[in-house]
């Protein structure tokens, strides 16, 4: 591949580009962003070797789009429209349904293929672009069948190279999914920086007795709300109906402690605890 665009060249854009950059040393890396200042600290730090625009997209082998899911869904359809037959398109999108739907009927369809990388950190921006953040990571294809096979061909040698391993799955079984090991995790995270910050106004010296957990619990919660406000409105849906539950677990565990019931509450933590070796067996 020679010539490379990533449109959004923030955390997750620049560290495609960062990768690419290794696997294609001799590949020309383009930016595309709305951010001027972005593609500046871009250019800066060697992630992109020059700016384009769109109108420029009919000399790219690849383009990764790495904006936010709602912008997404407004200029995939400009993007593919200015591409060569040739060109291979994916995305790094948190939602898939309403992305695939938006291009379902493109006449250069087949030129996109719609991936998730699950991988990232709760900073953003073109300074927060590392080498191999996405190796060991799962990258979720969706309508694999839509896009032509020499671009199939394509994309998995790029993500075997990134060190990406892949699994396939529908569009509305993604989004009901990553509602649960995601996108619920941010809502968490959120709401539990938010409860504490309202106590710190009253006790200043409350964030002196926060350890690790409360760290690491509330890490999530310095993340870009540009792109997590979009994927909560696209996923709306999935996101109710897994607050619900969320909300109905933690209702109970406060009833277990209304009613003294530390036996249940100990059985509720123990079965819990089977966790460590699901996770272990996916890691």
């Amino acid at each position: 591949m020679k010539n490379i665009y990533i449109i959004g060249v923030g955390l997750i854009g620049g560290s495609f580009a960062l990768d690419i950059r290794q696997l294609y040393p001799n590949a020309n890396i383009f930016g595309i962003d709305h951010s001027e200042l972005n593609l500046t600290k871009a250019s800066a730090l060697g992630i992109i070797n020059d700016v384009a625009t769109v109108n420029d997209l009919s000399h790219a082998d690849l383009v990764v789009v790495a904006i936010p899911v709602n912008v997404i869904v407004e200029q995939l359809p400009i993007i593919l429209s200015n591409i060569s037959d040739n060109t291979l398109v994916i995305d790094a999108g948190s939602t898939k349904e309403a992305i695939c739907q938006a291009v379902k009927n493109h006449p250069r369809r087949r030129n996109f293929l719609a991936t998730h990388p699950i991988a990232g950190t709760e900073f953003s921006g073109p300074s927060s672009a590392i080498h191999s953040l996405y190796k060991g990571q799962t990258n979720i294809i969706c309508q694999v069948e839509e896009t032509a096979f020499k671009l199939q061909e394509k994309a998995l040698k790029l993500f075997d190279g990134m060190g990406m391993r892949i699994r396939y799955m529908k569009p509305k079984a993604h989004d009901q999914h990553i509602a649960y090991v995601s996108h619920l995790s941010h809502i968490s995270s959120f709401m539990l920086g938010k409860t504490v910050i309202e106590k710190e106004k009253n006790e200043r010296d409350i964030f002196d007795m926060a350890g690790s957990g409360f760290e690491s619990t509330v890490r999530l919660a310095k993340s870009s709300p540009e792109m997590w406000t979009p994927i909560f409105r696209q996923n709306k849906i999935n996101i109710l109906k897994t607050l619900e539950e969320y909300i109905a677990n933690l209702s109970q565990f406060k009833h277990h402690i209304e009613n003294d019931d530390f036996d249940s509450i100990y059985q509720e933590m123990k079965s819990t605890n089977h966790i460590k070796e699901i996770l272990k067996g996916i890691a």
